[in-house]
């Protein structure tokens, strides 16, 4: 259940990613670095059960998720949103 003081990116986040993680389940391919996404897409899940998450670690999770599964279309979708998703916490600061 969502509390009504959750920060709105975390609670998108972790939509985009539940959706991605199913379509890349139920997705009958199997491609070499699926485990890397699964992996990745397993560790965005827990950043976003643990509050308002790093965004370097976001943003790196992501482009790992994005170089494993960037080349399968009927995943593209899913991976738009977690971009789309992760883009809402803003560069991570600098230094």
């Amino acid at each position: 259940m969502i509390g009504s003081d959750e920060d709105p990116r975390v609670a998108g986040l972790r939509t985009a990613v539940s959706r991605l993680r199913r379509e890349l389940a139920a997705h009958p391919a199997e491609f070499p670095d699926r485990g890397i996404a699964e992996d990745e897409l397993a560790a965005l899940a827990a950043m976003t059960a643990g509050g308002t998450p790093e965004i370097r670690r976001l943003r790196r999770s992501l482009l790992l998720i994005a170089g494993a599964i960037g080349s399968v279309s009927a995943l593209a979708p899913g991976l738009s949103d977690v971009r789309d998703a992760v883009d809402l916490f803003g560069d991570p600061p600098r230094g």
